[in-house]
């Protein structure tokens, strides 16, 4: 009897398909059923050749032999998971199997993982494509009484397929141009430079910012207070003596209200999560990463199965998802949720009109809960942060806009004008969920009852001085709303309505900003983003038009089009090639130089040239400076432990029994001493858990490295075996 096989992208998801399909009989990389064989990938099982494949000359990076642009791209299988492919191939090429379900994650990238081990085997049986957006029974279930016919997502294929070659030709093709050019380990990338300059660009106008003096006139009318306020409508004055004289002018004087305006206004409720307005959330909220948030929403998605799909750039729902969200709701009844939830319910209140647009969904949704139940304390303290926020957003939008009354006042003393504002609200309606006050309307005074002609005597005069401040640095929540919305750094206004969807795509921006950061191009200093003098001076090497955001945001909107079918992948490729040839003639005849600032005196143990010392996301780190050396070093670790003294965070340094945590303000201790304080005052911090902490940390620094890193390592030490 014939089987249909079925190919999801990782093996959790793989083994909850089966379960759900009846698939009983587990064997070396896949489950047998008696209508269904499930198996999977390990995220990507097959990718696009090395540029060694193409010739032997490629195992050496010379410019000479620049640009690589081979006539077809090359598929190979990946050493790592090669094991796995031959399964799924194995099952591809048996005649048991009738036909192929695509169960891979439902987007773009997804679609390449199936469709490149598909080609690699050769496989030309029937196939079918499961599109669904969350991960509960019910919802694997109707899916697979629905599947599509996998024709259907050709384009999808084609547009994923020009993605990854673009990336290639302009990424390998520019990183060893820059490599070879400057000698020094320097990567480029279609959405990594735009963003780099980004950064750059910000700091560059914090360096240059000159602060200057401001002052404010204050007057305190007994209940409120007012500022003074030009005929422009300014209320900073530049020096301090026009201050005093106003101060002086209505000393002692009488307030006399002269224009008085009350202005209903409503807030709708904000539009749910997409993945992107989520991540930036997370960030301000918890602090949490790009990636870091994106890893927890993917375990809330396919283990707990309690949220739908995360890679979503919508904001909206369909129509027909309308006649699930009262099962939705009663599935987040628990808790702290209940009162809201509860309400809903008996008041069978509709969610918000605003959230359904089907014209606004593409691929995917907006992210809710499933209709399935979640046990809360099945769920890791940063999952349950991360399952409110997104319950919480959806239970807003089945309540009212917030209303309320803003006030305008506006005085005259002295011949000078003064204002205030105010608040009243008239309504909370969804802020009522939250069950906290508006920061706008804590930072708005409360008005006495007011009337035009009412005069209010003086009780004091304040002269408050500031300076003006530089732009401030970017955050990893405030870069991707600049990715999101790279407008702002486009000069020419008639292109701006060019920009599309950004820089990247919520999917791939997490990854972006981790690659800046493992490529020592940014670091952090407290929350902010500060850009390394490497990262300045590669932006200062880099072609231009390649650090331009307008250029690879209208590639996204091309592999859009592909997607479509309104685009062709040839044309794309054909002009990527073009582009590639003149960014590497560019890169070639620059006569501008790289300078390494950050030498210390500790030579490579490899190679013997002086390491570079460098912060990485997870600590300081010592790191070779010859491009054909991949040497690296931990130098100390960033945790989260506290010093007893200032109770700022500590780093780790040294190794083995040397491990010491020193503080910014000169505390030392011991890792062991550390413990053994810790575990006597029953704060649980055993020997085991520490083990666990630096283990993940060494993982964490290990996987810093980029993919183009990897290749780099590969392509030197294929030459040190020549």
């Amino acid at each position: 009897m014939s089987k249909i096989l079925v190919l999801a992208e990782k093996p959790s998801v793989g083994k909850e398909l089966a379960r759900v399909l009846g698939c009983r009989k587990p064997a070396n990389g896949y489950i047998t059923g008696d209508k269904y064989i499930v198996t999977w990938a390990l995220g990507h099982l097959v990718t696009l050749a090395d540029p060694e494949h193409y010739g032997k000359q490629y195992k050496s990076w010379r410019m000479e032999d620049l640009p690589m642009l081979p006539d077809k791209m090359a598929l190979e299988v990946i050493p790592a998971t090669k094991k796995q492919y031959s399964v799924v191939r194995g099952l591809l090429k048996s005649e048991e199997i009738s036909s192929l379900v695509i169960a891979t994650d439902a987007g773009r990238e997804g679609e390449l993982v199936a469709r490149w081990i598909i080609q690699k085997a050769g496989f030309k049986k029937p196939i079918r494509r499961l599109w669904i957006s969350s991960q509960t029974d019910k919802a694997i279930r109707e899916g697979f009484a629905a599947l599509k016919d996998g024709k259907e997502y050709e384009n999808l294929y084609q547009s994923a397929q020009a993605r990854a070659e673009a990336d290639w030709l302009v990424g390998l093709n520019v990183t060893r141009a820059l490599t070879c050019r400057y000698n020094a380990r320097l990567t480029a990338g279609r959405v990594q430079t735009p963003t780099l300059a980004i950064i750059v660009e910000r700091e560059n106008a914090i360096r240059k910012f000159v602060p200057k003096d401001y002052y404010n006139v204050k007057a305190d009318l007994g209940s409120f207070t007012v500022t003074y306020r030009d005929k422009n409508g300014h209320s900073a004055i530049s020096d301090r003596e026009t201050a005093e004289a106003i101060a002086t002018a209505v000393k002692g004087k009488d307030f006399c209200l002269t224009s008085l305006t009350k202005t209903n206004k409503k807030t709708p409720p904000p539009n749910l999560y997409d993945l992107t307005e989520l991540q930036r959330d997370a960030n301000k909220l918890y602090g949490f990463s790009p990636k870091e948030t994106l890893s927890i929403m993917q375990s809330l998605y396919e283990r707990h199965k309690a949220l739908t799909y995360p890679r979503t750039d919508s904001r909206h729902l369909t129509e027909d998802i309308v006649p699930t969200l009262t099962e939705r709701v009663r599935a987040v009844s628990f808790g702290d949720f209940t009162p809201v939830a509860s309400r809903i319910l008996k008041e069978k209140r509709s969610i918000s009109k605003s959230c359904i647009n089907n014209a606004k969904v593409s691929d995917h949704h907006a992210i809710i809960p499933t209709e399935q139940g979640v046990n809360y304390l099945d769920l890791s303290d940063n999952e349950r942060k991360m399952y409110r926020l997104v319950v919480l957003r959806f239970l807003t939008c089945f309540f009212d806009a917030y209303q309320y009354c803003s006030i305008k006042a506006e005085f005259s003393a002295g011949g000078h004008s003064f204002y205030a504002t105010g608040r009243e609200v008239l309504e909370r309606g969804w802020k009522t969920v939250y069950d906290v006050a508006d920061e706008e309307e804590e930072e708005e005074q409360l008005l006495p009852k007011l009337a035009e002609g009412a005069a209010f005597p003086c009780e004091s005069v304040l002269i408050k001085s500031g300076k003006t401040t530089p732009p401030a640095r970017y955050t990893e929540a405030t870069l991707l709303s600049a990715m999101e919305n790279p407008g702002a750094f486009i000069e020419d206004k008639k292109m701006r309505e060019f920009i599309g969807s950004g820089l990247g795509t919520p999917a791939t921006r997490a990854d972006i900003i981790e690659k800046l950061f493992s490529s020592f191009y940014i670091e952090k200093s407290g929350k902010s983003i500060v850009p390394t003098s490497k990262g300045i001076q590669l932006i200062n090497l880099v072609p231009a038009d390649l650090k331009e955001p307008l250029l690879t945001a209208k590639w996204e909107q091309t592999l859009e089009a592909i997607s479509k079918g309104k685009a062709g992948k040839k044309d794309f490729i054909d002009e990527i090639r073009g582009y590639t040839q003149s960014l590497v003639k560019t890169v070639a005849t620059e006569e501008k130089r790289y300078v390494h600032d950050n030498i210390t005196t500790t030579p490579c143990p490899v190679c013997g040239k002086m390491l570079l010392s460098v912060n990485g996301k997870k600590g300081k780190m010592l790191v070779c400076q010859d491009r054909e050396c991949s040497y690296r070093q931990n130098v100390s670790l960033k945790t989260g432990v506290r010093c007893p003294n200032c109770h700022k965070t500590m780093e780790l340094f040294g190794e083995g029994d040397k491990r010491t945590y020193i503080c910014p303000c000169g505390y030392r201790e011991k890792l062991a001493a550390y413990q053994k304080r810790r575990e006597s005052a029953g704060e649980g911090a055993s020997k085991h858990f520490v083990r666990n902490y630096l283990k993940q940390q060494k993982k964490e620094q290990t996987e810093e490295k980029t993919a183009m890193q990897l290749a780099f390592e590969k392509a030197m030490a294929a030459k040190k075996e020549d």
